[in-house]
């Protein structure tokens, strides 16, 4: 039977992951926002669909944060358990969960 925890290294692993591709997803959308703001106020469109569009703006900018703090706590979490787990290293997990922590380490204040 397979190891447990390898499959708990492997959900921490995705989830680390899946929380570094959403971070860099909304950033991507909160420049693609103010792109589209400055293009609208270009324009001359209307105020009430510029007001609209900054809304939308802001709101993405909330969640930037708070994808922050989950990658930061997935992140640590991961940490600990490949600190805790060292017999693994041999495994294509570990190696994995290795790249994973090192790729998501430049998103971290």
């Amino acid at each position: 039977m397979a190891d447990p925890r390898v499959k708990q290294l492997r959900i921490k692993t995705g989830v680390v992951k899946r929380l570094f591709k959403e971070k860099i997803s909304y950033e991507k959308e909160a420049v693609s926002q103010r792109n589209r703001i400055d293009k609208f106020k270009g324009e001359g469109k209307d105020e009430h669909v510029i007001r609209k569009e900054e809304e939308v703006l802001q709101e993405c900018l909330m969640i930037i944060p708070d994808s922050q703090r989950r990658l930061a706590k997935a992140y640590e979490e991961l940490k600990e358990f490949l600190k805790a787990e060292e017999d693994l290293k041999e495994t294509e997990e570990y190696t994995n969960a290795m790249a994973v922590i090192e790729e998501a380490k430049v998103q971290l204040p």
